[in-house]
C-alpha cells in the first residue's frame, strides 16, 4: 500500500471519511456489478443551478476519495427525473401561456418553449449535460423516461406490484389521513392525455404486472406496470431506483434527510441493499434565508463565475458541507484568497496535510501552483483607489511591485484582475463611503504621511506594514482602532487589507496623495 493511501485511510478530510464507509460494504467481497456506484439527481423542470454544482460536485470529492483508498471501479450517474409531470408554468420561460394546457404531461411530453428540442424535458436536459461538461464532470447521464420506457426498470416495477402492499403500508405511515384516500405508489400515465393521474389503484394485479384504476371521468383503466406506463411517486421512485441501478453512494440536502428511511426502507422491501448517504446543509442568503429559486435570493453559479473562478466556487463548496453557509457576493473575495492561500501551501505539505487540503479535493491531487501574486481582496482595494475601469490599470500598479509578472505568464493573475475590476464596479464602488478623520485620526495620518515622505528603505511589504504599525501603536489602544480609521478614512471600506502590503503595491508617492486628499476632504466630496 502506498504512503498515499496509508494517510488517505486515516484521513479526517470529510470525502475520505464518506469513503471508507463506502470501502466497509465491500470488505468481504467485491461488488457483483463490477464496480461502486454514486448517483445525483435532478429534477429538470427548470434550469441547473448552483446547488446541482455543489451537489455533483461533491459526490465526485467522495468518489475521488474512494479512488484513492480502493482499486474497484467506480461510475457516477447522473439521473433526470424527465417523466416528473409539469406542476406548474415557470416564470422564467418565453411563451408560457403554450405550456399551460399540458399540465401534469410528462416533461418529456412538454413541448420545448424555448423551439430549440423536442421537449421542455429535452431541452432541460440537455442544459444539465452542457453544465456538467463545462465543469469536466466524468459522469453518465439517464433518463428515467428512457429508464423506464426501455424496459430496465421492469424488474423492479413487477416487483412493486409483488410487494405493492408493504410499500403502501410503508408510505402511508409518513402521509396524512386526507393524503392516505388516495395515494398509489403507482403514478399511471393516461393512454389518451399522457396526464401523469395521481388517483388511487382499485387493483394491482402482481401476477399479471398491472394496475387499474379510474380517471377523472370514471373510465376504468388497466395498465401494464412496465415500458413506461406508470411512473412512481417520488418517494418510491428514490429507493427503487436506488435497487434497480445499485447506488452505492448518494447525498442529497437535508430537505431529504427526514426521508432516508422511507427511501432506505422502500429499497430493502425491493431486495436490494439502500446505499450510504450523506446529506448535507443548505445554503442562506445574505440575511439568513434559505436561497429558493423562486425567491430570486441568494446567488446564482453564473453570478459567481462572474467574478471568480470555478475554483473558488468549489473551494467554497467543499467547506463544512454540514454547516448552513451564507452564500452572496461578499463571501467571493474571502474565498478566492483562502483558495490561493492553500494552494501556496500544498507545495511544502507531506501526504497527511495534502490530502487535509481542499485543493487535493478540488483537483483530485493533480493540484496546480498558484500565480496570484497579489491577494484578490488586494486588487479591489487597488481598484477602488485607482478607480479601476480596466485591467490596464491594475496591470501598471501589479508590474511596479513585481517586474516579472504579466497576463502572459501569470493567465490566472490576468483572469483574477478582470473579476477584481468587475466586483469593484458592480459592488465595491456603489457602496463606498469614506468619511472624515477624528482629530485623533488626523494627527496620526500626518505622522504616517511625514514617515512615508521620510522613507528611504525597500519596497517591502513588512517594513512598510512596521512603519504603519509604528505610528499607530502610539496613538492608538487597541490598535485595531487604528486600522480602522486607515480603510474608512484612505479607502471608504470597513474592512481591508495588510496596510504595509498596500503601500507596496499602490506605491509610496500615491498614497502619500491619498492622505493629503483624506485630510483636505476631498474623498468624501
Amino acid at each position: 500500500m502506498s504512503s498515499l493511501r496509508d494517510s488517505a485511510m486515516t484521513s479526517k478530510a470529510w470525502p475520505f471519511e464518506e469513503a471508507r464507509k463506502l470501502l466497509k460494504r465491500y470488505e468481504k467481497a467485491p461488488p457483483e456489478k463490477g464496480y461502486v456506484l454514486f448517483e445525483t439527481g435532478y429534477g429538470p423542470s427548470g434550469l441547473p443551478h448552483i446547488g446541482t454544482f455543489g451537489e455533483v460536485l461533491r459526490t465526485t470529492m467522495v468518489r475521488r476519495a474512494f479512488e484513492e483508498i480502493s482499486d474497484i471501479p467506480t461510475k457516477l450517474v447522473c439521473f433526470s427525473d424527465d417523466l416528473d409531470g409539469l406542476r406548474k408554468v415557470p416564470g422564467n420561460v418565453p411563451n408560457p401561456e403554450r405550456l399551460e394546457q399540458h399540465l401534469q404531461r410528462p416533461l418529456t411530453d412538454v413541448p420545448d418553449p424555448f423551439e430549440k428540442y423536442e421537449s421542455f424535458g429535452h431541452h432541460n436536459n440537455a442544459m444539465l449535460r452542457r453544465f456538467l461538461d463545462t465543469f469536466g464532470f466524468d459522469y453518465e447521464f439517464v433518463s428515467a423516461r428512457e429508464f423506464y420506457a426501455s424496459g430496465q426498470f421492469d424488474e423492479i416495477l413487477l416487483k412493486c406490484a409483488e410487494k405493492y402492499d408493504d410499500l403502501m403500508k410503508i408510505m402511508l405511515k409518513s402521509l396524512r389521513e386526507e393524503r392516505q384516500q388516495s395515494y398509489s405508489i403507482f403514478l399511471p400515465l393516461h393512454p389518451e392525455s399522457r396526464r401523469v393521474m395521481y388517483v388511487p389503484m382499485k387493483h394491482v394485479d402482481a401476477q399479471n404486472g398491472t394496475v387499474t384504476f379510474d380517471d377523472e371521468t370514471g373510465k376504468e383503466w388497466t395498465l401494464p406496470v412496465t415500458g413506461g406506463n406508470v411512473k412512481l411517486q417520488w418517494k418510491p421512485d428514490f429507493g427503487a431506483r436506488w435497487a434497480a441501478l445499485g447506488v452505492d453512494f448518494e447525498m442529497y440536502g437535508k430537505e431529504h434527510a427526514t426521508n432516508e428511511k422511507i427511501y432506505d426502507a422502500i429499497c430493502r422491501t425491493l431486495g436490494a441493499r439502500p446505499p450510504e448517504h450523506y446529506s448535507f446543509e443548505l445554503f442562506l442568503d445574505d440575511k439568513g434565508q434559505k436561497i429558493a429559486k423562486s425567491s430570486g435570493n441568494g446567488i446564482s453559479i453564473d453570478e459567481w463565475l462572474t467574478y471568480a473562478s470555478t475554483e473558488s466556487l468549489s473551494y467554497f463548496m467543499y467547506q463544512k458541507p454540514k454547516t448552513a453557509k451564507r452564500l452572496y457576493f461578499d463571501v467571493i473575495p474571502k474565498a478566492v484568497d483562502e483558495y490561493h492561500q492553500q494552494l501556496r501551501a500544498y507545495a511544502g505539505q507531506d501526504d497527511t496535510q495534502r490530502l487535509n487540503n481542499p485543493v487535493w479535493h478540488i483537483h483530485g491531487g493533480d493540484v496546480p501552483a498558484s500565480d496570484m501574486v497579489v491577494p484578490f481582496s488586494m486588487l479591489l482595494n487597488l481598484a477602488s483607489v485607482s478607480s479601476a475601469e480596466t485591467k490596464d490599470t491594475l496591470w501598471g500598479f501589479i508590474q511596479r511591485y513585481a517586474p516579472d509578472t504579466g497576463p502572459d505568464t501569470h493567465p490566472g493573475m490576468d483572469q483574477a484582475v478582470g473579476f477584481a475590476v468587475r466586483y469593484y464596479n458592480d459592488f465595491v464602488k456603489p457602496t463606498k463611503t469614506y468619511r472624515l478623520p477624528t482629530d485623533q485620526e488626523r494627527e496620526a495620518l500626518e505622522a504616517l504621511r511625514a514617515e512615508l515622505a521620510a522613507y528611504d528603505g525597500a519596497m517591502d511589504d513588512e517594513a512598510l506594514q512596521s512603519v504603519v504599525y509604528a505610528v499607530g501603536r502610539d496613538r492608538f489602544d487597541p490598535l485595531r482602532g487604528w486600522f480602522t480609521a486607515l480603510y474608512e478614512v484612505l479607502l471608504g471600506a470597513s474592512q481591508g487589507p495588510r496596510f504595509g502590503g498596500f503601500i507596496a503595491l499602490y506605491g509610496l508617492d500615491e498614497t502619500i496623495a491619498l492622505i493629503d486628499h483624506a485630510l483636505a476632504g476631498t474623498l468624501v466630496g
